[in-house]
């Protein structure tokens, strides 16, 4: 029974590192990366699509993106997501494909996204947390129906602890790589 408790609980913490390495592949350090456009939704023919089900996305330089939809009429579409995004990149268009120059990320961006990455990292660590609380509400009350004894309770607890300690180690180390990556310059 603690052990489903505690199976849950990494299951769940597992998800919350998952996510954070998700969100944070999609921050735009100063080089790039397919990961910056790949979440990008085209309006292709009245459907929102991803961008990448639309276009093959290849990196040539590490400053930048190249584009080749699949569907040369698709290019406008492309080029116009591209510029409602939040990307802050200007898209070349030859005709054939798209070209997105990566500019060097200036200080002050540079310590704007490294708070951004903290935020995200603190959000990952309350989530973590919040797993734990849950398994420790569930091996109370596996205590209180006496499904388990005061000494699996706190043994179980313990186990809890250091899942949780282990999972919140991870997201700082994934946090504080990322906060590195954007450093650099």
């Amino acid at each position: 029974m603690i052990d489903d408790v505690l199976a849950e609980a990494r299951d769940g913490m597992q998800k919350s590192i998952e996510s954070l390495q998700h969100d944070l592949t999609s921050l735009r350090t100063g080089r790039a990366s397919p990961a910056l456009v790949t979440k990008l939704m085209v309006d292709y023919y009245g459907t929102p699509t991803s961008l990448q089900e639309l276009a093959s996305i290849s990196v040539p330089e590490a400053q930048l993106l190249a584009i080749r939809p699949y569907d040369p009429s698709a290019l406008k579409a492309i080029e116009r997501a591209i510029m409602q995004s939040d990307l802050g990149l200007t898209p070349n268009n030859d005709g054939k494909m798209i070209r997105l120059q990566i500019p060097s990320l200036t200080e002050e961006r540079r310590r704007e996204l490294s708070r951004s990455v903290a935020k995200r990292v603190e959000e990952a660590r309350i989530a973590i947390r919040n797993v734990r609380r849950s398994g420790l509400e569930d091996l109370r009350s596996f205590e209180k129906e006496s499904m388990i004894t005061e000494d699996d309770f706190f043994l179980g607890k313990d186990k809890l602890q250091e899942t949780t300690d282990e999972y919140i180690k991870k997201a700082d180390e994934i946090g504080e790589a990322k906060e590195k990556e954007i450093m650099e310059v």
